[in-house]
């Protein structure tokens, strides 16, 4: 099937604004919220049924998809082969849960392993940043974003995650003593908005496929980098210790790196 890239764009840019109204409404009755791995890693019932929603929607869309969702309602994926929708319904469910607000919705489309078009809701904001490769550029709503500054690490906010900051993971404590300041926000989608309106210079945490997929097609397609904490290119498939940030930055990172393993 020949894929009409900017219809899709269009089509997916709809079933969130459905969605984020479904989440909207299920915000004004009482959550259902259960722990997955420890007490701070929560999923919700509104989690669950925002994903069983987005993937029939998918596949009413796309029938050809292969879709992996943070809550188990998509497939079982060995590789990226073919066309693969990486879901993630609620990013930041703490917030979500605790805040009522700093949440994302994500959605990652990527055509044998390379990324197409990628999708962040920022539900609280009512702002959809979209796009990517195969409509060449990114939007907030319906402006189309510019690249950020390439800013030096000296120069920027550096946004992170709290436990890899208190147990120094990474040399977090020196990268962030680098940097102008360091900024948490407890949403990698919410962290991503802000690389790509440069208001921070960097993110690093420990991200799965649905935490960085929609991300690193819309950091890319405005030329900020997105690695391991090495540098290396990412495991699709797999949880990675995320490294985003500009080049510059980039640069001011792995030199910390570099430095303190030839110490």
């Amino acid at each position: 099937m020949i894929l009409d890239w900017q219809q899709l764009n269009r089509d997916v840019m709809a079933v969130l604004q459905i969605a984020r109204q479904r989440v909207l409404d299920r915000m004004a009755s009482p959550l259902t919220v259960a722990e997955k791995t420890n007490r701070k890693d929560l999923v919700t019932n509104v989690d669950r049924e925002n994903e069983q929603f987005l993937v029939s929607e998918i596949r009413r869309i796309d029938p050809e998809a292969h879709i992996l969702g943070e809550e188990g309602f998509g497939d079982h994926l060995t590789s990226l082969k073919g066309r693969v929708w990486i879901v993630d319904p609620i990013d930041g469910t703490m917030n979500f849960v605790k805040q009522h607000d700093n949440f994302a919705m994500m959605i990652g489309i990527y055509q044998d392993g390379v990324g197409q078009l990628g999708f962040i809701y920022d539900v609280m904001t009512d702002v959809l940043y979209h796009g990517g490769k195969a409509v060449d550029g990114v939007w907030a709503n319906q402006e189309q974003l510019t690249a950020p500054m390439d800013l030096p690490l000296a120069e920027g906010l550096m946004g992170a995650s709290s436990p890899i900051v208190i147990h120094d993971i990474a040399h977090m404590q020196a990268i962030v003593h680098a940097s102008s300041g360091m900024r948490i926000y407890g949403s990698a989608g919410i962290e991503i908005i802000n690389c790509l309106l440069g208001k921070t210079v960097g993110y690093i945490s420990y991200l799965k496929p649905w935490d960085i997929a929609a991300g690193q097609i819309l950091l890319n397609c405005l030329d900020v980098r997105v690695s391991t904490i090495d540098g290396r290119p990412l495991d699709m498939l797999s949880s990675n210790l995320v490294l985003v940030a500009t080049k510059k930055a980039q640069r001011d990172i792995l030199q910390i790196e570099e430095d303190d393993v030839s110490l």
